[in-house]
């Protein structure tokens, strides 16, 4: 990938220390800490409005998560930004309860974090029947508040990294239940930016939507196809259509060894789709590499 400019900006959902900074930092290590901006927003849609308002803004958003699943709503925001998915960001999350300086496990009176991280961690909470749980906005903002309003007895579910920036004292680490646990965060662009990220030579994955006519083995049909143009089915999310009775949105991802055979395969399932998009194509990161 090439950039004209050396500052990336890179639009998270959630402040900094948020899991989404970490990918972001990861997928772009190649850059020191100084050269990567992060810029904070409160919902997904507007990671999605500011790539759209500053064409050299990259976004990077959560689509899938191993143990919670996928989180459809950005499937559709993506769909519907006309953005590109110009890369993905897999890294393994990974939980540390922290609180002010000082604190301990038995002053702790009260956690605090995003309903899916408490979630992932219900062994260990299991093991504090006596602590107050209570769900907030997001993990590393959990943290951020605890330190910024010196909140005695709180304590935060949070990455390392967010407890580290904060300074907040790390009562217990690895506290999540299930240790393979990965998100998948996509990398989004506007389409002039996408072109000097992306290397065609290089792509071996795309995402892709569409919808079939409602007829028997419509979906059979076109992942036949596929396979004889040897492209690897790797995700199928299905959601329905608002107002279009049993009419269903199919979201997939595919991996590829030869682009030729590739191309000729999309080429050969379009007519038996309806409403066709290519939201991507890009490098695959392979999870057995983290």
């Amino acid at each position: 990938m090439t950039f004209n400019e050396h500052m990336k900006t890179v639009a998270i959902q959630g402040v900094e220390g948020a899991y989404h900074e970490i990918a972001a930092r990861d997928y772009f290590k190649q850059y020191s800490k100084e050269q990567i901006h992060i810029l904070p927003c409160n919902r997904f849609k507007d990671v999605i409005a500011a790539v759209k308002k500053d064409p050299g803004i990259i976004g990077i958003m959560a689509i899938e998560n191993t143990i919670a699943g996928s989180l459809l709503q950005n499937h559709e925001l993506i769909r519907e930004s006309d953005l590109v998915v110009v890369g993905e960001k897999k890294i393994r999350i990974s939980h540390c309860l922290a609180a002010l300086p000082g604190e301990t496990l038995e002053s702790v009176t009260e956690i605090n974090s995003h309903p899916i991280a408490l979630m992932q961690c219900g062994d260990f909470l299991s093991t504090l029947p006596k602590v107050k749980v209570v769900e907030g906005e997001d993990t590393a903002l959990s943290a951020k508040k605890i330190a910024t309003e010196n909140l005695v007895g709180h304590a935060a579910i949070c990455s390392k990294y967010a407890a580290e920036l904060y300074g907040l004292n790390i009562l217990a680490e690895g506290i999540e239940t299930n240790k393979r646990n990965f998100t998948r965060f996509l990398l989004l662009a506007d389409r002039w930016m996408a072109e000097e990220m992306v290397e065609e030579a290089s792509t071996n994955k795309t995402s892709i939507v569409f919808t079939l006519p409602h007829t028997e083995g419509s979906l059979s049909k076109v992942l036949t196809i596929l396979s004889f143009y040897d492209v690897n089915l790797t995700k199928i999310q299905s959601l329905p259509i608002l107002g279009r009775e049993w009419e269903y949105l199919f979201y997939v991802d595919l991996t590829f060894n030869n682009l030729l055979k590739y191309k000729q395969g999309l080429e050969a399932v379009r007519p038996l789709t309806k409403d066709f998009k290519i939201l991507g194509e890009y490098q695959e990161n392979n999870i057995a590499n983290i």
